[in-house]
């Protein structure tokens, strides 16, 4: 399958689709500050990489997703037959101050996995995207710390398993930013070198 193909032409509409649709929606309604996430940039990322055909910006975000995704899913799972969650993170969904269908706009968390692991078969994976992605994730982190501490945007306060700061700032963004490399990005990288050609069929 080439990028050509009518089905991958059909899945460039719909990324540009719903990022029209999704991005404004949720802007709105969630507020500039919840865009600042790095699932949020992530979907933009990823929907730009599908519409361009661009490989690099495709593989990074399926750096972020495929365990990020694996995880939401089975925290909202979990708190669905448990009644308490698992991980924690996706609170939000039982959140009833905001609309239904604005929290269902969320499951973008299991979808863009599998639509980033089909335009990868078709674009091929780009070994840079390890790379863009620590780099993304390093300036959200930043960013972040801008914000107000209770956001606790993408852990830049405190880490997400035992709540806590690791040392100043500089020292705790280190920490988040390497565990996410780490434990994130680093074994997706190599797992999806194993599992896909490499983009611009390039060893």
């Amino acid at each position: 399958m080439s990028p050509g193909t009518n089905a991958f032409a059909v899945l460039r509409w719909l990324a540009l689709l719903w990022l029209l649709i999704w991005l404004p929606l949720y802007t709105w309604e969630w507020g500039w500050q919840n865009m600042m996430h790095v699932c949020d940039i992530g979907v933009i990322v990823a929907c730009l990489g599908i519409w361009f055909q661009n490989p690099l910006l495709a593989s990074s975000q399926a750096l972020n997703f495929l365990l990020v995704g694996i995880l939401w899913g089975l925290d909202v799972g979990w708190r669905l037959v448990m009644g308490h969650h698992l991980i924690g993170g996706t609170e939000y969904m039982w959140d009833t101050h905001f609309a239904l269908w604005l929290r269902l706009l969320s499951t973008f968390h299991l979808v863009l996995p599998l639509v980033l692991f089909w335009s990868l078969r078709v674009l091929g994976y780009d070994q840079r995207s390890l790379k863009l992605q620590s780099l993304i994730m390093a300036a959200l982190l930043i960013l972040s710390r801008f914000l107000p501490s209770a956001l606790n945007m993408n852990y830049a306060f405190q880490d997400p398993l035992f709540h806590r700061a690791w040392g100043p700032a500089p020292v705790h963004l280190g920490v988040i930013l390497a565990g996410s490399v780490v434990l994130i990005f680093w074994p997706t990288h190599y797992l999806l070198k194993l599992i896909f050609p490499a983009a611009g069929g390039k060893d």
